[in-house]
Order: C-alpha cells, then structure tokens, then sequence
C-alpha cells in the first residue's frame, strides 16, 4: 500500500481561516479519488484526544492519523528550525507551508518527496497586513521551501508569478486551485434559515476571517459614502488578528449601529442561504492568493463585487465587477459605487449571476485532488 501523507493541522487550528476549510476540502478529496492500492493518513500537532476524534468524524477514510509529540506552536517553530522530521518518510503532502522541510535523498529514495503549498505572497506584498511574526515565518519557510521542497502548490497564476519575482521555483510550481464544497447547498427549508438568521429582505454580504487583510474597513467605509446603496451589511467569519473591532468602524463612519452585523461563523446550510438571498456580495480583499468565498458567491449565482487584487481577477474573470484598491483614498467611494450599480441596474445583476454560474463550474475539488496525486506520480 502507498501512503501519502497530509499535513492537515490547520484544520484544527484555533482560527482555521481559508487555509483550514482548503485543508479540510482537498483531503476529502485526495481519499476519494485515490488510486487503487493508495491511501491517505493525517499528520497534525499534538491536540487533546477530542480534536483527533472530530477530525477523524470530518475526514472518513484516513487510513491513520499521526500525531507529533509536540503543539502547534512548537512543530511550527521546529519545522521552521529543520530540527523534526516525519518518522518514516515517504509521500508527504502539506496543505501549507506548516511542513517538514528537510533534505531528504530523492537519488536513492525516490519513495520519499515533499510537497508544500504556498497560498499568498502576502508576506511581500502586504506585510502590513499580517502580523510581524507571521511575515518572519512565512518568509523562513518559503525559503526552506525553495531548498528542499520536490514541488510547491499554488491557488493560481497570480501566486505564481508573485512568488517567481522572489525565489525561482521554476518547474517545480504547480498550480492547483480550490473549489466549491459540495456540503454548500441551499436546504430544503431555506426560509426558516433566513428567519433563525433574521435575514432582512436586501442586504450586501461580505465573507472572510475579520483580519486587516480582508479589507473590511474601506468596505464599511463605503456604507457611508453618498453613493452607496441604502442596504445593511452582513459579514461572516471569524475574529482574525490586527484588532479589527467592527463596531468601532461603524462608529467613525458616523453609521447607525444596526448598519453592521457580524455573524462570526456559520455552517454551510447557512452560509448557502445568505448568499443566495444577498442582494450584493463584496469581496473587498486587499491581498489574496484565491478567494474561496468569491467561487462560493459566484457559484450561488450572487452578483459579486470584488478588488482588483491579481488573483481575484484570475479567478472571477469577468464574472463580478472589479473595482480597483489604488488610490487607497477612494477606494471606499469607488466601492460603494460598484455596489449601487449591481444592486440598482437588473441587467447588470442578472448578467453576473448566469456569468457567476457558468464561472463556478470551472472548479472542482476532484479535479484538484487527481492533480495532487498526478503531481506525487510525476515526482
């Protein structure tokens, strides 16, 4: 039996974030398209003994889960160093740069291979974005990446690019993007959803982890300019890092506190509801390596706006309306812009969503994951 091994920690991570719901999505989907005599087995960090039991819960058919013997933060830190290895060797696939990055004997061991994927090149492009620690890491395991990775994944072309102008990967880059969960459908009763969520008739949605990143300020920003349709905002995802206190935003805009609801996490039943019913859906991202949500939207038929951030172009193509970042300035205006002219013009409207509909099928999770193994046969 051929084992490969999945770095999937990020799954039980305390703000999994887009890596973790990526992360979660591909490995069901390398167990489900694995070729006859191979299987998938688990890696993660030491966690209590309830974490393992849900992971095995989300991810039926991993054939084993192997855990270190150290935290999070301290595999993280000794995966940084070089200073742990994975007992055995063997097909080792990480869903991010959290991987053992090690020199390993390709030449008499051709059994033995690692693969890391890179999501962003945020940590050059928008330091300021992330938090200094995280811009030290990323940067450190990039480079180990660069030394001893057999190949590293990429979402899109725009990462690839990216990363080409930083470390010369050359043909070791692959790219293999994301998709749509098939867990994300509208259920049966979608109405008593919207009632539990007490969904008001129109709305604008924005999703994503509330992090300095995502663009969340100039977004609200946007409600209260002049130019911006009479609607409330609705955000999903978790609290990330940088202190970002919605209600504080609201309250410097001069917007009424009831303008603004953060809904934190939702499940997938929900999560379809609120962009089917969403008048407008905004992805204001300021750096990106994907945008799952933006493929979630568009595949819900949910006209989308979006910035002009390289892969967000790349992967909406001309599904959504773009609005460019630069100059920061006015960027809230031409924000608020974009979203009156979806929500006030219905050809526009309807033209995105059959668009947004069209562009969705594009992607797929199996057709990632027969990428992965392809990638692991090629090496």
């Amino acid at each position: 039996m051929t084992t490969l091994r999945v770095v999937v920690d990020q799954i039980l991570a305390p703000v999994p974030g887009g890596i973790g719901r990526y992360t979660e999505e591909i490995t069901r989907g390398l167990i489900a398209t694995a070729p006859r005599g191979c299987d998938v087995e688990a890696v993660v960090a030491a966690h209590p003994q309830t974490a393992y039991d849900d992971l095995a819960a989300r991810l039926p058919g991993l054939s084993h889960i192997t855990k270190a013997p150290i935290g999070r933060r301290e595999l993280s830190l000794a995966w940084q160093l070089g200073v742990l290895g994975l007992p055995g060797g063997g097909m080792v696939h990480a869903t991010s740069l959290l991987a053992p990055l090690h020199r390993h004997d390709r030449l008499n061991a051709p059994g033995n291979q690692t693969v890391a994927t890179i999501h962003d090149t945020v940590p050059w492009t928008n330091p300021d974005t992330l938090t200094p620690r995280g811009v030290q890491w990323h940067k450190a395991m990039t480079k180990r990446a660069h030394k001893y990775a057999d190949a590293v994944v990429v979402p899109t072309h725009a990462v690839a690019a990216d990363l080409e102008e930083h470390f010369r990967f050359g043909d070791r880059i692959r790219v293999i993007g994301g998709a749509v969960s098939d867990a994300l459908v509208v259920p049966a009763d979608p109405d008593t959803v919207a009632d539990e969520l007490g969904l008001p008739e129109r709305y604008a949605l924005s999703v994503g982890t509330v992090e300095p990143r995502k663009g969340i300020e100039p977004l609200i920003k946007a409600l209260a300019h002049p130019d911006a349709p009479d609607l409330p905002l609705l955000i999903v995802g978790p609290e990330g890092w940088g202190d970002v206190r919605v209600t504080d935003i609201v309250e410097q805009a001069g917007l009424p506190a009831d303008r603004v609801r953060t809904l934190g996490f939702v499940s997938d039943a929900q999560l379809a509801v609120l962009l089917q019913r969403a008048s407008v859906f905004v992805f204001p991202s300021l750096a990106e390596g994907f945008g799952l949500p933006v493929v979630e939207a568009l595949s819900l038929g949910t006209p989308s706006v979006i910035s002009d951030a390289p892969a967000l172009v790349e992967v909406a193509d001309d599904a959504a309306v773009i609005v460019p970042r630069e100059d920061a300035e006015g960027y809230p205006a031409r924000l608020a812009q974009a979203m009156y002219q979806v929500v006030n013009d219905l050809e526009l409207s309807t033209r995105l969503g059959i668009a947004g509909l069209d562009r969705a099928r594009a992607f797929s999770w199996r057709d990632s994951a027969d990428k992965v193994w392809q990638l692991h046969a090629d090496l």
